[in-house]
């Protein structure tokens, strides 16, 4: 029961976002000094938890509920882009070049 309960903060832990590699991807991806929600700092953080969710999915193969939030942050960043390139083309070329997405 408790190797259980273990498991499930230490998955739980592995699988999110540290704040460190937020911040990181915040500072790579923002307009100005204080953005933190344009589109670009939204799609990358989406970019980095789809990727890191997918590995996951990999290994374990059985996990639904996982594979759901993996489908809605999918969903959630394509949304994101097309109302990005619907505001700002150039904008929305360089964001694709820069996390190497396809269009």
């Amino acid at each position: 029961m408790i190797f259980n309960i273990c498991f499930v903060i230490l998955s739980s832990l592995i699988m999110a976002l540290s704040k460190e590699k937020k911040a990181q991807i915040i500072k790579g991806s923002r307009i100005h000094e204080a953005d933190t929600g344009s589109p670009e700092v939204q799609i990358a953080i989406l970019t980095e938890s789809i990727a890191k969710l997918s590995e996951h999915l990999k290994t374990h193969k059985n996990d639904n509920h996982s594979r759901r939030g993996l489908l809605q942050m999918v969903n959630k960043r394509r949304r994101l882009i097309a109302y990005l390139k619907k505001k700002d083309e150039d904008r929305y070329n360089q964001l694709i070049e820069k996390l190497e997405l396809s269009k």
